[in-house]
């Protein structure tokens, strides 16, 4: 999410810290930022309002002959971008009605992400406690009735649904809401047709459903990826139906950014929440102040940490610390603690959420080769290789161990022998961590991810190595190893006899 924005950002702000500071190279460093923001898709009359924002903030007289004029400006970027993002103003969330039924309307086009956004929301809503109806009101798209209540019977959550030609979508959701009002329900999630555009019939439909059900609030769920087509599309919907939030979808793939920049600042409607994925937990509220942190390559701690009291699972990380203070951290440990870290996320997204980390996480773009999840499995495997009592005593583990070890997880013996070397320190380290707080854990990550041989994925030293040179042969690897040894054994032999 927004590499390439980051990327070109950072670059243009990098020219204002060298060198002296003039209004000259302020302009010229910003023509730079427009540039690129203009390059992820931002609108142009923004993009142009943004940098002229910055312009007048950087060329007073306190940021040009300040020390340190570049953290100058890069502090200004980032209040403009919070600003930009709708930060400042009062936080926006779903407005929950206590005591009645909160009718929540979901609209948008065909692909954004619509139906399945409307499970996100339910079952975020039923994590909260409260009890959630879906409603098929998608009369159009085929099979858009049964992919809701494929949804609802994954998380839990009850959907209305009548047959396509019997029914209006009018009638839908008024016999929804008498549905959710004898199950005690207190949120109904409308989830309303689409369309490929913008178009009167779709209009029409969903004035008639605010008009009839008038719903306590109006969501329109936008494909982030979809740019500034996003955005024109959120700016119809809005005057057509006065939006109360928007939900970008798809943030977690190859999107430049350019709608969540954007459609704030054009439409005056806020970004309530953003879909970093396709899986059903992964809805995130959405926080300015977090977002711009993110474009300027700062990391996003907070979510990291709300992510992992959320997702992970509490009772095993209590006896996986216990374990640690008590020095009893082994092999079996470590591999349930790899797994509870999948749960977050794929490892390059963990680690942009880090704050300094985020260069660790594009160099492994860069890395031909590099795949931190298959490295993952490939320790998993090794370590499945052992038996029980290996797992718990690493240190018994000698030399045919590791090749009978080896061979069972279709992996080198250097491999494993580094992997050996690589858990003994990181279990001290990990010891330390034991006793602090989330934030100091967080910060103690970079101290495992700088372990001597160790790339940010978890790749053990003859894997990084590999990685520098492309695709290597494992038998030609091997044959070559096995050559070296053995005139290693040759030449001991030899001296030994001398």
């Amino acid at each position: 999410m927004f590499e390439g924005l980051t990327s070109s950002l950072t670059e243009a702000i990098g020219s204002f810290a060298r060198g002296s500071l003039t209004e000259r190279n302020v302009q010229d460093g910003l023509a730079k930022v427009r540039q690129a923001l203009l390059e992820a898709d931002v609108n142009y009359d923004v993009a142009k309002e943004f940098c002229d924002r910055v312009t007048q903030e950087s060329v007073g007289e306190k940021v040009l002959k300040s020390t340190k004029p570049g953290e100058m400006i890069i502090g200004i970027v980032y209040r403009e971008l919070i600003r930009l993002l709708g930060g400042g103003e009062e936080p926006r969330t779903i407005e929950l009605r206590r005591g009645e039924m909160t009718v929540l309307m979901m609209c948008g086009l065909q692909g954004s992400g619509k139906t399945t956004t409307c499970g996100k929301l339910a079952k975020m809503l039923k994590e909260r406690g409260h009890k959630p109806m879906l409603v098929a009101a998608d009369l159009q798209r085929p099979a858009a009735i049964e992919q809701l209540k494929v949804i609802g019977n994954q998380i839990g959550v009850p959907v209305y649904s009548e047959e396509p030609g019997q029914s209006s979508p009018v009638k839908v959701c008024q016999s929804g809401r008498k549905k959710a009002s004898i199950e005690g329900c207190d949120v109904l999630i409308l989830d309303t047709a689409g369309r490929l555009h913008v178009d009167d019939a779709l209009m029409k439909e969903l004035e008639q459903i605010d008009n009839m059900l008038n719903p306590h609030m109006a969501l329109l769920v936008c494909d982030a990826m979809t740019g500034q087509d996003a955005v024109n599309s959120a700016k119809v919907f809005n005057e057509a139906l006065e939006l109360d939030g928007v939900i970008l979808t798809k943030l977690d793939g190859d999107t430049r950014g350019g709608a969540a920049l954007s459609v704030k600042q054009v439409t005056g409607v806020p970004i309530l929440f953003m879909g970093m994925g396709e899986q059903l937990d992964a809805l995130q509220q959405f926080h300015p102040e977090r977002m711009a942190q993110r474009i300027l390559g700062q990391g996003d701690i907070l979510t990291l940490a709300e992510q992992m009291h959320a997702r992970l699972d509490q009772e095993e990380m209590g006896r996986q610390q216990e374990r640690m203070l008590k020095g009893k951290f082994s092999l079996d440990d470590f591999m349930k603690a790899m797994d509870q870290i999948r749960k977050l996320g794929s490892m390059k997204s963990i680690l942009k959420m880090i704050p300094g980390m985020g260069g660790m996480a594009d160099a492994l773009d860069q890395m031909q080769g590099a795949d931190p999840e298959k490295d993952m499995n490939r320790i998993r495997a090794m370590i499945q290789s052992m038996t029980l009592d290996e797992r718990q005593n690493p240190e018994r583990i000698d030399r045919s161990r590791r090749i009978r070890i080896a061979n069972g997880s279709g992996a080198d013996p250097t491999d494993v022998q580094g992997l050996l070397k690589q858990f003994k320190d990181m279990s001290g380290i990990m010891q330390k961590m034991a006793g602090m707080g989330t934030m100091d854990r967080m910060r103690a990550v970079k101290d495992l991810a700088a372990l001597d041989g160790m790339s940010p994925s978890g790749r053990i030293s003859t894997d990084k190595q590999r990685s520098k040179r492309g695709p290597v042969d494992q038998s030609k690897l091997r044959e070559k190893k096995k050559k070296e040894r053995q005139q290693a054994k040759n030449a001991r032999k030899k001296n030994k006899k001398k």
